[in-house]
């Protein structure tokens, strides 16, 4: 069995760094147009379990739609310790191998998640893959086979820390650069970046609905190293 979690937090004060470009109702109309987004993702690569850890109702509603479970965590303390939750949850249930992605990754495939999927297990028992954010200092993606095998800590440079601590333990992680999964929407640079590469998500539909090619005009996307 291999489960997946997104942890959701906050929709009704989600990604506050957009606040010059999107008002507060927009915000919120985005973060749910990008979980729906990631759970369709989740679906078409068709793994066993799929968990949203939220607090929201509104949140489990949107899960329930796409066939994912609403996984309630006790109090909201943030990205790292709603991974430990479900992680927790995918040792209870005796799944195979632990994936988990953030919700705000909207251009992710299921060919992505099936690819880093792949490399986790692939790599052999005990198996462990990553994949960075496109400034490669976040994590945006992470498989654990099995799932207690190490622990996950977010929050830049988590990426280089998660590499770190995986070879400490002894293990061997398979590093898997995917373009989708790589950008998660956090500024405005990065809604240029999904007017670019978000063909087909309900995410770019929504700012072209909104005309945010024309509020966007002054904004280039950030270049990374």
């Amino acid at each position: 069995m291999i489960a997946a979690a997104v942890p959701v937090k906050d929709v009704v004060n989600a990604k506050q760094r957009l606040m010059a470009v999107l008002d507060g109702s927009e915000r919120r109309e985005l973060a749910r147009a990008m979980l729906v987004d990631v759970l369709r993702a989740l679906a078409a690569a068709r793994l066993d379990r799929v968990w949203v850890v939220t607090r929201e109702a509104e949140v489990a509603a949107i899960a329930q739609r796409f066939g994912a479970e609403a996984l309630e965590e006790a109090e909201n303390l943030g990205h790292t310790a709603a991974v430990a939750t479900a992680q927790a949850e995918a040792v209870r249930v005796g799944a195979l191998a632990f994936l988990t992605i953030p919700g705000d990754v909207p251009c992710v495939t299921a060919a992505e998640i099936r690819a880093l999927v792949a490399a986790g297990i692939g790599a052999g028992a005990p198996g462990v893959a990553f994949a960075p954010s496109r400034s490669g200092l976040g994590t945006n993606g992470a498989l654990l086979s099995p799932p207690a095998v190490m622990r996950l800590r977010f929050g830049e440079p988590s990426f280089d820390n998660h590499l770190v601590t995986a070879r400490a333990l002894g293990l061997d992680p398979r590093v898997v650069r995917l373009r989708g999964l790589g950008l998660d929407v956090d500024a405005p640079d990065d809604l240029v970046r999904l007017l670019t590469d978000g063909a087909g998500t309900e995410s770019r539909a929504l700012l072209e609905h909104w005309r945010l090619p024309q509020r966007l005009a002054g904004v280039r996307p950030a270049v990374h190293g």
